[in-house]
């Protein structure tokens, strides 16, 4: 019997520290990836929205929920902007050595979404993150939301 507690209580001890990772996880990246502006330049003649969302390898359901409502989104409302490569999406997970260089440069370090406006080859960085956590387990409002947002920018361009 008490082999049998102390093997509960193991199990249960695993259980919290990966809640906690997770937890902090989600504080970390939230905290760190606010709202932020930075232009940058590139081919003039450039144009386009880039949606980047940004991931670790371990994901949660809400990560999970905010790449599935993005593409749904974009799918749904931006399928000829998709076509005409007026907008971009790229997943990106964070943990790859090959990824390294682009979640610098977006200051991404863990799930993030961002959108890149490009307008005639400047850049500026829209973090959406706050808003992804908080929506995203509600297709209809993360939608919605992410929508009114993508119009707003492309009416810019």
């Amino acid at each position: 019997m008490n082999h049998k507690n102390n093997f509960q209580i193991s199990k249960m001890s695993r259980h919290l520290k990966h809640l906690s990772v997770i937890v902090f996880s989600l504080i970390l990246g939230s905290c760190t990836n606010q709202d932020t502006t930075t232009p940058a330049s590139i081919d003039s003649s450039i144009s386009k929205i880039e949606v980047l969302d940004f991931h670790s390898t371990h994901r949660c359901m809400t990560c999970n929920a905010i790449e599935a409502n993005t593409k749904y989104t974009l799918n749904t409302y931006f399928s000829n902007e998709l076509k005409d490569d007026k907008i971009t999406f790229k997943v990106i997970n964070i943990d790859e050595e090959e990824n390294e260089s682009i979640a610098e440069k977006f200051e991404a370090s863990g799930t993030s979404l961002i959108l890149n406006v490009i307008n005639k080859g400047k850049e500026t960085q829209i973090n959406l993150t706050d808003f992804a956590f908080m929506k995203g387990n509600d297709k209809e409002a993360f939608s919605t939301e992410l929508k009114a947002k993508i119009d707003s920018e492309l009416k810019n361009l």
